[in-house]
This record gives C-alpha cells, sequence and structure tokens, in this order.
C-alpha cells in the first residue's frame, strides 16, 4: 500500500517535553493544566518546513510550523503555530490557490516563482507575513533560535466569563538568523540541520525551551482594538495587548521511532480542552475542518487512537470501528450514543452572540493592510544590513517570474513604500536573465518559498 504524506510541513522533526505554569493565569481560563503555578504537563511538539517534500532541506526559506500537543488530565490540546506572528491570508476560500502556488506545477515538476508572486500580488493581504518570510527571520539558524506565535484569535474561559487570546512562545536560545548564502551553504553542507541540531542538544541534555506569553483583549475592547482581532493578517500592538508571561515549554526527550511518532503525529485546533476554545476568525474556522480532514485521510479514521495521538481522557460518545481501530482510550469505553437526558454530559460554553445577516465572506484589500508591512519596513531600515538583505532576497527569487507579474508586484511594494518598490524594482531587473524564458530560469529552484 503506498503511503501517503503530508502535503505541507512534510519535512519536519519532533521530541517530548514539558508545559510548566510559570505565573498565575487562573483568573482568565479554568484549564485545569494552568490551575496553578508549578504544575507541569507532557507534550509531544512536531516542528517543521511548510512548503517542501519530506525529504527537503531544513534551512531553505520558508515559514516554520510549530506543533504542540499538550496531553492534560481533561484531554489532548494541540496548538498549531508558526515561525511568523501572522498568516498571509484572511479568507479561508484562498486556502487551495494559496498552498498550489508555492508547490510545484503540474506541467513541469517545478516550483515556480511566477506563480508564487502572481498569487501574492494578487492577494495583497500576504505582504505583512511575506516581509518577515523574505528577510533573514526566513531562515533561522535552528528550529531552536526561532520565536513561535499562535496567529489565530483564540479564548480563554472561565465559568461565566471569556477573553481573546493570542499566544507568543519567545525562544531562550536567542533569536539567530541566517543569511541567504549561509542557509544555502548549510542546505548543501546538511539538509537535515535543523533535525540533527534539535536530537543532538536533547541527547546532550542541553534542553532547549521557550516561554510562553498571551495577549489579552477583553470582548467589551474587540470594537475599538487598533486591529480587527480576528484578522489573522494583522499583529496585535502590544501598546494595547502587552504580553502576559504564564508558562514555559521545555523538550527533554528525543523520539524512538520517527515514523511511528513524528510522522504519524496528528493536530488539529479541533482538539481543545476546558478552558481553552476557538473564537471566530475566518481562518481558524477553515482549520477546524482542513486538519482533521488530512489526518483521517493520511492516516484513517481512528487516527487519534494511534500511540502518539492518544489523549489521556476524551469523551467520545460517538465512538465508531474501522481501520486501524485499537481499544486504547481511557477511561472506560463509554455507550456511543448521546442521550436526550441523563448519561454522560458536556456542556461548552457559548460566550458569543451575533446580529446580523449571513453572508458570504468576501476579504477586501484597503489601505490600511500596507500599514504594518510600512512598519517592518521602517524597522528594516534602521538596520541596514537588514534592508539590504531583504531587497536582495526579493530581487533573487523574483527575477525568475514573467514581466507582468514582476510589475504586478513592484507596485504592491511600491504601496507600502515609494522607496521600497523602487528598490526592488532596480535590484531585481539587474538580475533578470537576458534572452532566457522564465521556464528555464526555474532550473535554479533552491527549494523555498517562490524557489528561493
Amino acid at each position: 500500500m503506498l503511503r501517503k504524506r503530508r502535503v505541507v510541513h512534510a519535512k519536519g522533526a519532533g521530541a517530548y517535553g514539558v508545559f510548566e505554569v510559570t505565573d498565575k493565569i487562573s483568573d482568565l481560563t479554568k484549564a485545569n493544566f494552568l490551575s496553578e503555578v508549578g504544575k507541569k504537563t507532557s507534550l509531544f511538539a512536531r516542528f517543521s518546513t511548510v512548503v517542501g517534500e519530506r525529504g527537503s532541506a531544513d534551512s531553505v526559506r520558508d515559514t516554520r510550523g510549530f506543533a504542540f500537543k499538550i496531553s492534560t488530565a481533561e484531554g489532548n490540546l494541540d496548538w498549531m503555530f508558526f515561525s511568523t506572528p501572522t498568516f498571509p491570508i484572511r479568507d479561508g476560500g484562498k486556502f487551495p490557490s494559496f498552498t498550489h502556488c508555492q508547490k510545484r506545477e503540474p506541467q513541469t515538476g517545478l516550483r515556480s516563482a511566477t506563480t508564487f508572486w502572481d498569487f501574492m500580488s494578487s492577494n495583497p493581504e500576504t505582504f505583512n507575513t511575506l516581509m518577515l518570510i523574505f528577510s533573514d527571520c526566513g531562515t533561522p539558524k535552528s528550529y531552536r533560535h526561532s520565536d513561535i506565535f499562535g496567529v489565530n484569535a483564540y479564548k480563554f474561559v472561565t465559568d461565566n466569563s471569556f477573553v481573546y487570546v493570542r499566544i507568543h512562545i519567545l525562544t531562550n536560545q536567542g533569536i539567530e538568523n541566517l543569511t541567504q548564502e549561509q542557509a544555502e551553504a548549510l542546505t548543501g553542507e546538511d539538509p537535515d540541520a535543523f533535525t540533527r541540531d534539535l536530537h543532538d542538544k536533547i541527547a546532550k541534555k542541553e534542553y532547549p525551551s521557550w516561554n510562553v506569553y498571551a495577549q489579552v483583549v477583553k470582548p467589551a475592547d474587540v470594537a475599538t482594538f487598533p486591529v480587527n482581532i480576528f484578522d489573522p493578517t494583522r499583529r496585535w500592538p502590544s501598546s494595547a495587548a502587552p504580553l502576559r508571561k504564564f508558562g514555559k515549554i521545555t523538550l527533554n526527550k528525543n523520539v524512538q521511532d520517527v515514523f511511528g511518532e513524528v510522522e504519524q503525529a496528528s493536530f488539529t485546533p479541533t482538539a481543545i480542552v476546558p478552558g481553552w476554545d476557538v473564537s471566530a476568525d475566518p481562518i481558524l474556522q477553515t482549520r477546524l475542518f482542513a486538519y482533521g480532514s488530512a489526518a483521517r485521510y493520511r492516516l484513517g479514521i481512528n487516527f487519534h487512537q494511534l500511540e502518539v495521538n492518544k489523549s489521556r481522557y476524551a469523551y467520545n460518545p460517538t465512538k465508531r470501528d474501522g481501520a486501524g481501530y485499537v481499544n486504547a482510550l481511557k477511561p472506560e469505553v463509554q455507550p456511543n450514543y448521546i442521550p436526550n437526558d441523563g448519561g454522560t454530559a458536556f456542556t461548552a460554553t457559548d460566550a458569543d452572540s451575533w446580529t446580523g445577516k449571513i453572508q458570504g465572506f468576501e476579504s477586501q484589500v484597503i489601505n490600511s493592510d500596507y500599514v504594518q508591512p510600512r512598519e517592518l519596513w521602517n524597522d528594516f531600515m534602521k538596520n541596514p544590513p537588514m534592508a539590504t538583505h531583504f531587497v536582495s532576497n526579493v530581487a533573487m527569487n523574483l527575477s525568475m517570474a514573467s514581466e507582468k507579474v514582476r510589475q504586478k508586484t513592484y507596485d504592491v511594494f511600491g504601496k507600502i513604500a515609494t522607496d521600497l518598490g523602487a528598490d526592488i524594482k532596480k535590484s531585481t531587473e539587474d538580475l533578470v536573465p537576458k534572452g532566457t524564458s522564465v521556464s528555464a530560469c526555474a532550473l535554479v529552484n533552491r527549494g523555498g518559498v517562490g524557489g528561493c
């Protein structure tokens, strides 16, 4: 039987660890694993690139995915976060094309800068995230040297109230990045450098760790908050929602069976526990469907019963048989139906109320979409090498796109900042191969986003 592989996040490394509560947060959530300072909960983590196949290099330019399965006494809580504080799109209907534009073209089997930049420039809300991916932040030194961000709004819930939160998981190893040249050299020297680094540091008992923070927004403050909190393409300003520390994650044990643990691990935002809930964020709502569906396709209907995914507790009254079934859930198997009254009951907190008509969601780009990318460019300008690297990284990639797509992309960068658009245009056009077709140019594909 041909084994089904991940379409995205295919190249990954994993390890076990612990979540420790470092600061009181029980005033905001009734989650048992966060109930008291010093409480520790075991977890499994899987870190990955996004675009490349399983055999691809770790150090290419890309977003990194960071997934955690926290094994609480109330069930598994899955966190699926990223190396950027924002997500490129806010309309779930764009998800398939957003993914496909970064993958290999069906006609050639090659990644295409034209396809990549055509989609991105046609959806300029992506540029707030692209500004970071094409900076040196897009080529970190290792998984250990990267900060981790929950790009969606979630909820901390008590018995009678809730607040919206975004989670930040900040490295204690210090942020260290590679230049494009260093990343390319490492790709050639050791394509598995990040996987090796994580394994070897844990084996030497030099355990990597990250501090965990929450940005908090009260429901009453949502309407006047500086940005739409349900828009994952926008950062929440720290001035309006400062970071509140509440935990620490430490990875302290390597896996013993890469396929059985790292590859069969599955994560979904529908894996929640009392005290934690999802929000109306459209991309999060899309992820609620997509991740479980992908797991059922890849691992089978009973993926949650595999050892690496198994919960210490599960409320599961709609239990079924099927391929891969094992009687591995605790407590004892429950009746496989939900009675009208009596029996085991579970009530989720429904704290949101909505008024208005249902209508098709349409993501429109407005002037404010260029504000945060402009802030990033201004920050880059304060560090000239960072600004230079960003322009060079974009130009190297964009120069492989068609002339029409290049011009569209210059227009978007020009709306972010006039000087940025001009600098990228000049640097890109200087690199455009003369008398060579775009398809031939694609042969220099470097394996990361857009072929870079």
